[in-house]
C-alpha cells in the first residue's frame, strides 16, 4: 500500500492550497477618544461658566461694599446728559436765529460752487418757514435740486442753475425747463415748480414757463429774495392756493 508524501500530508489540505488562513481585520475603535474630547469640552465650558459667575458675584459684592461709587457715577452721567441736552438746545436756538436772519448778497451767491448754491437755496427756504427743505441735487436727481414744503402745505421742487459769471454767463435755455417740467410733478409730486439762477434766461423761457405753469427766478428776483426777508411765494405770481384751508397763504 502506497503512502502519501509527508509534505502533502502536513500542508493543510487541498482547500487552503497550502496557505495559512487570512487574518480578519477589525476596525479600530475610536469612540472612547471622541467621548473623551467631548467630556473635556463640557468640562471647559463648566469651568468658564463657574469663573464668570464667580467674577459677577465678586463685582456685585464689591459694588455693594462701595455703593457710594454708584451715586457718584449716576451724578456724573446725569450732569453729562444735562450738558449734552443744553448744548443741543443752544445749537437749535442759534440755528433758528441764523435762519431767521439769513441774508445773501448776490455777489456772495456768484462766488459759490454750484453745489453750495443749491445749499444756499435750501437755507433760504428754511428761513422762510420750510422746515423740511432738503438739498437733493446730484447724479440721477431727475431735475430736482431742492425740495421743500411751505407753511401752507404746498410742495416745492426747485432746480438750480448757477452761473460763475452771473448774468454775463450763458443763459439758461428751454431744454432745462423741459426736463424740469417732465419730472417735477410726475416724479416728485410738486405743487410749485421753480427754476432759479443767478444768471439770466433765454428769451424763449418765459413763454414756455407761463404755458406750463412753471416759475422762473432770475438774477433780479433772486437778489430781492436772498437779501431781503420776504418769502419766495410772495415774490412770484400765480402761486397755487394753500393745501390746508387754515394755512396763511
Amino acid at each position: 500500500m502506497t503512502r502519501r508524501p509527508a509534505a502533502r500530508r502536513r500542508g493543510g489540505g487541498a482547500r487552503t492550497g497550502g496557505r495559512s488562513p487570512a487574518r480578519r481585520r477589525y476596525p479600530v475603535r475610536r469612540r472612547s477618544r471622541r467621548r473623551g474630547g467631548r467630556d473635556g469640552e463640557i468640562l471647559a465650558v463648566c469651568v468658564a461658566g463657574a469663573v464668570a459667575v464667580g467674577l459677577a458675584v465678586a463685582a456685585v459684592n464689591w459694588l455693594l461694599a462701595h455703593w457710594w461709587l454708584l451715586l457718584v457715577a449716576g451724578a456724573a452721567a446725569a450732569a453729562a446728559g444735562g450738558a449734552w441736552l443744553h448744548r443741543r438746545s443752544e445749537d437749535a436756538r442759534w440755528e433758528r436765529a441764523r435762519a431767521q436772519g439769513l441774508r445773501f448778497a448776490i455777489g456772495q451767491l456768484d462766488a459759490l460752487h454750484h453745489r453750495e448754491f443749491e445749499y444756499a437755496v435750501r437755507d433760504l427756504m428754511r428761513r422762510d418757514g420750510c422746515q423740511d427743505a432738503v438739498q437733493v441735487g446730484g447724479a440721477n436727481d431727475n431735475g430736482a435740486d431742492v425740495k421743500a414744503t411751505d407753511p401752507a402745505g404746498r410742495h416745492w421742487v426747485i432746480q438750480c442753475k448757477h452761473r460763475r459769471h452771473g448774468d454775463q454767463g450763458s443763459p439758461v435755455g428751454t431744454p432745462d425747463l423741459h426736463v424740469l417740467n417732465g419730472t417735477a410733478r410726475q416724479l416728485h409730486g410738486a405743487d410749485v415748480v421753480v427754476l432759479v439762477t443767478n444768471g439770466r434766461f433765454s428769451a424763449r423761457c418765459a413763454p414756455l414757463a407761463r404755458s406750463q405753469q412753471l416759475h422762473l427766478v432770475d438774477r433780479r428776483t433772486l437778489t430781492a429774495w436772498a437779501s431781503g426777508s420776504r418769502p419766495l411765494w410772495e415774490l412770484l405770481p400765480r402761486i397755487p392756493p394753500p393745501r390746508r384751508p387754515d394755512a396763511v397763504p
